[in-house]
């Protein structure tokens, strides 16, 4: 009886389907990920346990190193000619000079630590020159000088009838009395509510908000 022969199959594995795919994910990640601009200065915040997470929407940005150079940055999310309008107001109201190239420059600059007096000569560098620049702060040591209240002030403005939110990001080595002089400024603004910017802590175990976020049950109320 003759015996029966098995046909040999290949073993190999067409990988090309797999690897258009992964080519696929990639692109859609490079595409749609936006990639943090950098700060001008490395600021470390101080932990925290919160529930609550910072949403991306318009917002004044405040921050503070640990040397108290005070920076100013605005997130437009919705209102992309937020950043155009405060620029402007204050070119006229403060006599900033600005040509129409440096006030582009503005808004594509992330955040601003320099006086007005000196914020011309370092608008008009471009983006490699500006990161290389050490600016020396807004300065904000008392009511007369604190320049922090005019870019509060305009970007208040220009935000006008949008829910924006305002955040202080401090470096956990500041001191209280620059921090202090932050708040002037917000307050001269008739703001009185505002965010702190710190890095997340792991809730401790037993507690509410551990539960939560572990999707366990909420323990009963007494």
């Amino acid at each position: 009886m003759p015996s029966v022969k098995i046909a040999r199959k290949s073993t190999d594995t067409d990988m090309t389907p797999f690897v258009d795919v992964a080519f696929l994910i990639l692109a859609f990640f490079m595409l749609a990920t936006k990639f943090k601009p950098p700060d001008p200065v490395e600021i470390t915040t101080p932990n925290s346990v919160s529930s609550d997470q910072l949403e991306q929407k318009d917002g004044i940005l405040v921050q503070l190193d640990k040397d108290g150079r005070v920076f100013f940055a605005m997130q437009a999310e919705a209102n992309k000619e937020a950043k155009k309008a405060v620029i402007q107001n204050l070119n006229t109201t403060r006599n900033l000079g600005l040509t129409a190239a440096e006030m582009k420059s503005f808004e594509k600059a992330y955040a601003i630590g320099v006086p007005f007096n000196q914020l011309k000569q370092f608008l008009s560098l471009d983006e490699e020159g500006q990161k290389k620049v050490k600016q020396p702060g807004i300065p904000v040591k008392d009511s007369a000088t604190n320049e922090l209240y005019y870019w509060v002030r305009d970007a208040v403005t220009a935000f006008a009838g949008s829910k924006i939110s305002y955040l202080v990001k401090g470096d956990n080595a500041a001191k209280y009395p620059d921090f202090k002089r932050v708040l002037e400024a917000f307050k001269r603004n008739d703001i009185y509510k505002f965010q702190l910017v710190t890095s997340p802590e792991s809730a401790p175990p037993g507690t509410e908000l551990y539960r939560t976020r572990q999707g366990g049950p909420k323990p009963a109320a007494n």
